[in-house]
Formats: structure tokens, sequence, C-alpha cells
């Protein structure tokens, strides 16, 4: 019985971990993204990089391909979301952090036809402002 207690805690200890580093990274990127384009918000660049990034990620990646998105998805999302809520608060910046967390992905990637303000409404809901 120790054992597998012993092995339970060694699990969740390197979940915990990964789970901890997967959310710094994922914060990191987003932030760097930020503020690199903080001044070029609508450079095409940028899609490319929220591409990429969800490409690297396990848990985003799997979301992409559920929903069979493309970068064009990306792209409209984007555009959508600068439309209503093209400001910033701290770390935080709607057409931009919004791709980089599970659920707002899957909420956007599911509700990619609604219109821009309900979206952008919904991602500043979660996000806090």
């Amino acid at each position: 019985m120790n054992i597998f207690l012993d092995i339970l805690i060694v699990a969740l200890v390197a979940y915990f971990v990964f789970a901890i580093r997967r959310t710094l990274k994922m914060s990191r990127t987003s932030v760097g993204l930020i503020e690199k384009y903080e001044n070029d918000k609508l450079n095409p660049q940028l899609i490319e990089e929220i591409f990429s990034a969800i490409q690297d990620d396990v848990f985003l990646r799997k979301i992409f391909k559920r929903h069979n998105a493309t970068k064009r998805d990306i792209s409209r999302l984007h555009a959508k979301l600068m439309k209503w809520g093209d400001f910033r608060k701290y770390n935080r910046y709607v057409p931009i952090t919004s791709f980089f967390n599970v659920s707002t992905l899957e909420y956007l990637l599911e509700h990619k036809n609604d219109d821009a303000k309900s979206l952008t409404e919904k991602m500043m809901n979660h996000f806090h402002f």
C-alpha cells in the first residue's frame, strides 16, 4: 500500500510540474507576442506565430485538430476580436491571449461563426476585463 501511495504522489507531482511549466510557457509566449506586436497589431506574421504556438502545444493542437481549424480561422477570429477588444490590460490582450488558453480556444473554434461583439464579450468576461 505504501508503494502505491508513493507512486501516486510521484505521479501527481510530475503532472503538477508539467502543468505549471506548460502554463508558464503559454503565458510567456502570449506576453512575448503582445509586446512584439503592440505597435504592429495587423502584421500577418502575428497569425503565423499564433498558429505555430498552437501547433507546439499538446492540448491546443488537439483542440485545433478536433475542430479542423486552419490559419484562416485564426485570422478571421483575430480580426473579429480586434474589432471590439483592441486594448490591453496588464499582460492580457484579448486578440492574442484568447488563443493560448484551452477553454477560450475551444469556445472560439466552436463559435467561429458568431458575431464579433459576442465573441469579444465572452473573452473579456473570461479574462476579467
